[in-house]
């Protein structure tokens, strides 16, 4: 059974990109981000790393033309920090600076009034990550007027950051015996003012084409390519849902949280008995796939789904199965730790209002990474 995701354009598991990894200097194949060792700094290691708000920029170019509010577009800034920022925390790494890209069709948005915003957003994110001590140099960035190559606009950005190599979290140490505590991507935190949806920025295209109504393609034509698929759902983006607590578009555009400020403070408790984190973004629960060797991911005590997912699920006809691929399921970061230490990662957290639990274990693998999940919708088994 194919999934809907790849039906609406889009390859979780990213086929093609192996091609450069012979290029790629890794010192720790089995870490979550590439470190490399840093020319002028012995025993350090220079990490970068660079993502997107994916298509969730579309949607809020959607809010905007339904409106005319540029603020709809402020949280793209914090999605597409969050992205970076939370990746590289991964392997232990301390952010130095940050550069972002704007792409945009001049004749579809106006540059200067989304630059303004975007630049809003960005600075409130690097304001409120001073105050939990992560200090990250803005070093500017390009914009790109691309009215040939872009229908609407593209939003992304690119991180450095530096580990001491002896002190990397490299995933080599994830064994038999260690825990799989898992931080919950919606919700509202301490650090928070509203309450998030979950849906952090992966399956974005999925979820608009099935949500949103298709008089918006019809008004927007520049929003999706018609000629393979449309949108067909039954919700307007400015409709709310009892179930979701919010509306539609709202659920649907709720910045990526950030974990840093949570995972750091965990590092700087209890680093000696973290073996892996995992940001559960591209791939979803299928994440922990990346880090480790031989290792038997067991999930069988994830969160409740959030309503976001449950939504998207009904909606789009896609399978469950392919649901733990495409999305975090309401586990936006995972920390991999020894059982004995597994009450003292989980009261940090907690200190900072992040739901967070035990959601699984590690076993011995045999034949390379696998991962079993086990809910109410199913088991199922990933490699």
């Amino acid at each position: 059974m194919g999934s809907k995701y790849a039906e609406a354009g889009v390859d979780v598991r990213k086929k093609g990109i192996e091609v450069f990894k012979e290029m790629i200097d890794n010192l720790f194949p089995e870490a979550f981000c590439v470190v490399a060792e840093d020319p002028d700094l012995p025993g350090y290691g220079l990490v970068t790393h660079s993502d997107e708000a994916g298509s969730k920029v579309i949607q809020s170019y959607l809010h905007w033309k339904e409106t005319s509010n540029f603020n709809w577009f402020k949280g793209i800034a914090q999605d597409v920090l969050a992205m970076n920022l939370d990746d590289i925390i991964c392997v232990g790494a301390k952010p130095i600076n940050f550069v972002d890209y704007v792409a945009l069709n001049p004749f579809k948005i106006p540059k200067v009034e989304l630059l303004n915003v975007l630049n809003s957003g960005f600075k409130g994110c690097f304001e409120k990550l001073k105050k939990y001590g992560i200090r990250i140099l803005f070093s500017g960035g390009e914009t790109g007027e691309l009215p040939d190559q872009i229908r609407t606009l593209d939003v992304s950005g690119t991180i450095n950051g530096r580990v001491e190599l002896s002190r990397a979290i490299t995933g080599a140490g994830v064994k038999s015996g260690n825990v799989i505590i898992g931080l919950r991507s919606g919700g509202k935190t301490e650090y928070e003012t509203e309450e998030n949806s979950g849906i952090m920025c992966n399956g974005l295209t999925l979820a608009r084409l099935c949500l949103m109504k298709g008089e918006y393609q019809r008004k927007y034509p520049e929003i999706a390519d018609a000629e393979r698929r449309g949108y067909s759902g039954r919700f307007k983006f400015d409709q709310y849902l009892d179930e979701l607590g919010m509306t539609v578009g709202e659920a649907l555009i709720s910045p990526t949280r950030f974990f840093a400020p949570v995972v750091l403070r965990i590092l700087e408790k209890c680093r000696p008995s973290i073996s892996g984190l995992v940001h559960n973004t591209g791939g979803g629960q299928t994440k922990c796939l990346r880090i480790g060797e031989n290792i038997h991911y067991i999930k069988d005590d994830l969160f409740e789904v959030d309503p976001i997912f449950r939504l998207i699920q009904r909606e789009s006809g896609e399978s469950w199965r392919a649901m733990f691929e495409n999305y975090n399921i309401g586990v936006g970061f995972e920390v991999m730790v020894s059982r004995d230490e597994a009450e003292d990662v989980l009261s940090i957290p907690e200190a900072f209002g992040l739901e967070a639990k035990i959601i699984g274990r590690c076993e011995k693998s045999d034949g390379g990474n696998r991962l079993t999940i086990k809910s109410r919708f199913g088991n199922f088994q990933y490699e």
